[in-house]
């Protein structure tokens, strides 16, 4: 209240019946302007009318198994960049993710294969160095206070130029050794790569796995303590320090989902194909960061949410193989890509502007 109001004499006028005692400061806004604060909203509208779009341009959608394999080709992408929405709600982001993946796949499946060891060994190392090129770029991160962009471009140019030499350097060629016959990888690829039916549809594994972790990651975000931290570190990290979030760890600790994502979709690729092509990845993680900035991730940090990326992810697997279905050019596919992430950069500025006004 302001100082006349304390001045003047208290007088109790009881609310008429029915009527909330409401102010300024409690007043709620329209629900339609609630709805748009929310950063999955306009994503979602957004996938909705691609899927309608395409079942009209290109009928082969229309059957199951079509849609499994637009699925399919969503979770390769939303699982990976559910970790990279999360580290850029925290503020940053990784340009390492996509050759990542590849190092984990090259590492799990060179170590199995020359030293003939089962494969989960080799799959196992391969999370240890997942995570530890994480913890990597989060350590080097906060130590410097280089951006992250720096930081994780290094990364990324280091890692494509070890997955090649090293793989050349050990298998003579530039893809690594079929791993079929090894012990363990029939287990190994029930987990990461198997098939099973619904309706009389072929649905893989990662589908699952993909709707699994966004539920997941969208209960750190909005339940825990550490959802919290991670709003926190990416609005104001310093302000974020001052109140007791341990911004140190939640940064590194973000980098290390990404490692976790980047050897779950690396192992996912192994088992699939039994072998690697040490040369892949690079582009990827655009992907993975478009998916999350089209699911209403901030680059400047502080927003989004884990659902609304998971929609992103299924825009893109939408129209990767819609466009297939449609049977036009697949060279338009990037062409797409980047209307929708211009269109969705410029959908989140209306929306945040929109429910933001009073």
């Amino acid at each position: 209240m302001s100082m006349t109001q304390q001045a003047e004499p208290a007088v109790d006028t009881p609310p008429a019946p029915g009527q909330k005692e409401t102010d300024g400061r409690t007043r709620q806004r329209p629900l339609a302007l609630r709805l748009l604060a929310r950063p999955e909203v306009g994503v979602f509208l957004g996938a909705v009318a691609v899927l309608v779009f395409f079942l009209f341009a290109a009928p082969p959608v229309r059957d199951g198994s079509s849609m499994a394999n637009i699925l399919y080709s969503s979770s390769t992408i939303g699982i990976m960049a559910l970790p990279v929405a999360l580290l850029m709600i925290g503020g940053e982001f990784d340009l390492s993710a996509g050759v990542a993946v590849v190092t984990s796949a090259l590492t799990a499946s060179m170590l199995s294969y020359q030293l003939t060891l089962n494969v989960w060994v080799g799959v196992i190392v391969a999370l240890l160095v997942s995570l530890a090129i994480g913890a990597f770029n989060g350590w080097l991160l906060v130590k410097t206070g280089l951006p992250s962009f720096l930081v994780t471009l290094g990364t990324f140019l280091i890692l494509q130029g070890v997955n090649l030499a090293i793989t050349k350097l050990v298998t003579g060629n530039v893809a690594t050794d079929d791993i079929s016959d090894m012990d363990g990888f029939t287990q190994a690829q029930k987990l990461f790569a198997s098939t099973f039916e619904v309706g009389g549809v072929n649905v893989k594994i990662t589908v699952v796995w993909w709707l699994v972790f966004a539920a997941l990651a969208t209960w750190v975000l909005l339940r825990t303590k550490y959802g919290n931290w991670i709003f926190a570190v990416g609005g104001n990290k310093h302000s974020a320090r001052a109140v007791g979030v341990p911004v140190t760890f939640t940064k590194i600790s973000l980098f290390m989902l990404v490692g976790f994502g980047a050897w779950f979709v690396g192992m996912h690729q192994l088992f699939s194909f039994n072998t690697v092509q040490s040369g892949e990845g690079v582009g990827q993680e655009l992907i993975y960061i478009a998916a999350a900035v089209i699911g209403g991730c901030l680059l400047t940090g502080g927003y989004g949410s884990a659902i609304g990326t998971v929609f992103g992810a299924f825009m893109f697997g939408m129209v990767q193989q819609g466009i297939v279905y449609a049977g036009w050019n697949p060279d338009w596919f990037k062409a797409f890509l980047g209307v929708m992430l211009l269109g969705a950069v410029l959908i989140n500025l209306w929306v945040q502007r929109t429910a933001t006004r009073r």
